[in-house]
């Protein structure tokens, strides 16, 4: 009772009232809940917390970002409560803004698609992986909505598809489902430290990936700990830029790499034998790319 009665509350302020009946519909970042809400990022950040220690609300790291989402099941004495609010009218025009930063999101996921996905770049991708024998177990590092695993899956053994967010891993299910692969596993995980076991497999690959990690370094000694002696690495990167736009819409921490930079970062890893092919930008695209391929030692 006492929680029920906390919970009445809280939801007694309007603004906290609006945010979870936003975060209800769909997960949201801060800065999402600033633009529909149209407050102070504290106070937004300042009611998120109230409805977090509550257990109203969860959150989940995804691409740098941490969204909120409602954490009251079907079967919580709370849930009228909430039923309640998100029919409740909607006099401050919230939904139409919502829907509007949906679409808006749904736009910024297809230029990561058409921009930055490997897709745009079989060019690389065709003289890296057409001197591969197939049958190999490979895992795709930052898999995204799984463009490369379900390529991939056509000439391997097994793809373990990773990526940490949720959203992109149904996706990717999806898009598995639709060409018919099954012989792709998907694993939800933070690259930096993965389940899997060490030596056990044939190929690693890293396309445009690192950019959304907080230690590259890491996640390419985590690559060398899941191959097999001999095994290969295939990393595809940008080349450094000035367009930060992509931190904010795109969740990405780093505005690209050199190649000298992850050249020394795949030594210390544990890879030898490294290989660098770089490609002009294509067309009006501000983003240049290179390939490094290598063998662990």
């Amino acid at each position: 009772m006492e929680s029920l009665s906390d919970s009445f509350r809280a939801l007694g302020d309007p603004t906290r009232l609006r945010i979870l009946r936003l975060v209800a519909e769909a997960p949201l970042n801060v800065s999402e809940l600033v633009s529909v809400v149209g407050v102070a990022q504290s106070s937004v950040s300042h009611h998120l917390a109230k409805l977090k220690g509550l257990d109203l609300i969860r959150e989940e790291r995804q691409a740098g970002y941490t969204f909120y989402s409602l954490a009251v099941g079907q079967d919580d004495r709370r849930r009228p409560l909430i039923e309640l609010a998100r029919e409740g009218d909607d006099g401050a025009g919230d939904q139409a803004r919502l829907t509007d930063l949906l679409r808006q999101r749904e736009d910024r996921q297809a230029l990561n698609e058409r921009l930055l996905e490997p897709g745009q770049s079989w060019f690389l991708w065709s003289s890296a992986l057409a001197s591969l024998l197939p049958a190999l177990d490979v895992a795709d590092f930052g898999c995204g909505t799984g463009v490369l695993s379900v390529a991939m899956a056509r000439w391997a053994r097994r793809v373990v598809a990773i990526d940490q967010s949720r959203q992109a891993l149904d996706e990717a299910q999806k898009r598995a489902a639709r060409e018919k692969v099954r012989n792709v596993q998907f694993l939800e995980e933070d690259l930096h430290r993965l389940s899997l076991p060490s030596g056990k497999k044939d190929l690693v690959v890293l396309s445009q990936s690192l950019h959304h990690v907080k230690t590259p370094g890491a996640v390419l000694r985590e690559a060398a700990r899941i191959l097999k002696p001999g095994g290969r690495i295939v990393v595809l990167e940008l080349m450094p830029h000035d367009e930060r736009w992509v931190k904010q819409r795109l969740g990405h921490l780093h505005l690209g790499f050199t190649p000298r930079r992850l050249e020394a970062d795949l030594d210390r890893a544990g890879f030898a034998g490294l290989s660098l092919e770089t490609h002009a930008r294509n067309g009006s695209s501000p983003f240049r790319v290179f390939l490094l391929t290598g063998a662990k030692r």
